[in-house]
């Protein structure tokens, strides 16, 4: 066939996407048509945090729809979403409890038990996974026992792309590469660590054994009476955003920008060495084997919280006037757990600024400008910790998905790193989505040949650091108060 017409379903904790991708064989070109958009926010129900997963599940199929209405023949499905979360089903496959989301307040506390009963450098060794309090395995233990009254209910728990391929095509299906968010897959088998998951409380039951993507999981009837093949793509949106990073050689870095930041780089094999633990590193599963070794950063879910409670809608003109004010007037550390989830977003990154000596900023454009300075360092800090783990620097930064778009973010992060950074492509998640299908359609061999792609079909924009701009004389670690400042030579 000359063409292939491949839709992704990509949900991000902030909004949803179904895109269709069409790919010319002959011409190899592979352009994106967006079919529908829509908001994701957490809601309050029974005092947790939670997810609308129906109405989610209703904007996926008004997306698919509206494909077929258009009269396009869809060759396969992909769905990716966040990670750690997920859905708990009985045996007739019914929702039991609430899908809570990994914001929610209840694991409070979880992990540092899990450390103190079963020790760090023992769950680090058996999942690779960074420490983050809302990991699967934290989120489990506190299901079970504050909600003991669901567990004999259960049946099956699905992560939550799984959860929406299922409810598509009825069979049920977990991916490898979401499945390693969870800090219950075991490094060496890839599969459910039974000590991990006894810890939990949770039935081992509960899920089947974790599929590598490129696998049909099922069909799904489109309104038209054709069945289309679901695909398990790398369900998670940093893997498949990493499948779509055109990194130029097995030196370069990517940083997969939007509600989070994840940076890293692609290993054939895991670090789980003591600095790795040291520094906190996650080892999360790949396409082809190969590992996402790199650490979560709170991201642009802080500057998205400001623009809500600041009623700012101009984003453009907000980083127009944050561009004009002095860098590191202002700084916190943006992965500080106060921010996971505050009720105030300003007015938490205020009152760390104020405890930690700083300014204070007020407006907009100051309070945007505390977060792109803090977050340019912790990118130069985090950066440094990776090309230390791997013993030599990266010959560059490839910057994805949607704020690679923040054109004042990548040059400070290009200063404060001093590294040259590329930007592009925005879509990614979507892109590496739709990478592994036509993969499993035998119309690509490999991820390398789907980057030559992506880099041919998308225009890439380069940053080149500056040396000597003020967010360059800057280090900071986060253990001091202050920062030490060092003049340009």
């Amino acid at each position: 066939m000359t063409f292939r017409h491949c839709v992704a379903v990509d949900l991000g904790a902030s909004s949803g996407r179904v895109m269709l991708a069409t790919w010319d064989k002959n011409q190899r070109t592979l352009s994106l048509r967006e079919m529908h958009r829509f908001v994701n926010t957490l809601q309050k129900q029974d005092g947790f945090d939670t997810w609308d997963i129906d109405a989610l599940e209703a904007e996926i199929r008004t997306g698919l729809n509206n494909v077929c209405s258009a009269g396009i023949l869809i060759d396969s499905i992909g769905i990716d979403t966040w990670g750690v979360d997920y859905v708990l089903l009985d045996k007739r496959g019914e929702r039991v409890g609430l899908p809570v989301s990994y914001r929610d307040s209840r694991t409070d506390g979880v992990m540092m038990r899990a450390v103190e009963q079963l020790g760090m450098a023992n769950i680090y060794g058996r999942s690779g996974i960074q420490f983050l309090p809302f990991n699967t395995l934290y989120q489990l233990r506190a299901l079970v026992e504050q909600q003991p009254e669901l567990v004999d209910k259960v049946a099956h728990a699905l992560l939550i792309p799984d959860y929406f391929s299922y409810r598509l095509t009825g069979n049920m299906n977990w991916e490898y590469t979401n499945a390693t968010t969870t800090q219950l897959v075991n490094i060496n088998s890839d599969s459910w660590d039974r000590d991990l998951m006894n810890w939990t409380g949770a039935s081992p039951g509960w899920f089947g054994t974790p599929t590598h993507p490129g696998n049909v999981i099922g069909q799904w009837m489109c309104p038209q009476g054709n069945a289309i093949p679901v695909v398990a793509v790398a369900s998670h949106d940093t893997a498949s955003a990493v499948i779509a990073s055109p990194l130029a050689d097995k030196d370069a870095a990517y940083l997969s920008s939007g509600t989070w930041s994840l940076m890293g780089f692609e290993s054939k094999t895991p670090y789980t060495s003591d600095a790795a633990l040291a520094a906190n590193i996650t080892n999360e599963g790949g396409a082809e084997g190969r590992y996402r070794v790199l650490k979560n950063i709170m991201g642009l879910w802080l500057l998205q919280r400001v623009l809500k409670e600041q009623n700012v809608t101009d984003l453009p003109q907000l980083i127009a006037d944050t561009e004009k004010l002095a860098a590191c007037t202002f700084l916190i550390n943006p992965n500080d757990d106060r921010f996971i989830n505050p009720a105030h977003m300003s007015a938490e990154i205020q009152a760390a600024c104020f405890e930690a000596g700083y300014a204070v900023p007020s407006s907009p454009a100051e309070l945007a400008r505390c977060i792109f300075d803090s977050l340019a360092l912790l990118y130069a800090d985090v950066l440094s910790e990776l090309a230390s783990l791997r013993g030599k620097p990266f010959s560059q930064l490839h910057i994805v998905g949607g704020g690679c778009q923040n054109r004042l973010l990548n040059q400070l992060c290009a200063d404060a790193c001093g590294i040259t950074v590329v930007a592009g492509p925005v879509e990614a998640s979507t892109l590496g989505n739709i990478g592994i299908q036509l993969m499993t359609l035998d119309e690509l061999s490999n991820v390398d040949e789907f980057r030559s792609v992506v880099a041919a079909n998308h225009s890439l924009t380069t940053f080149t650091p500056n040396p000597c701009h003020e967010i360059a004389r800057y280090r900071r670690p986060f253990q001091q108060k202050r920062l030490t400042k060092e003049l340009c030579a």
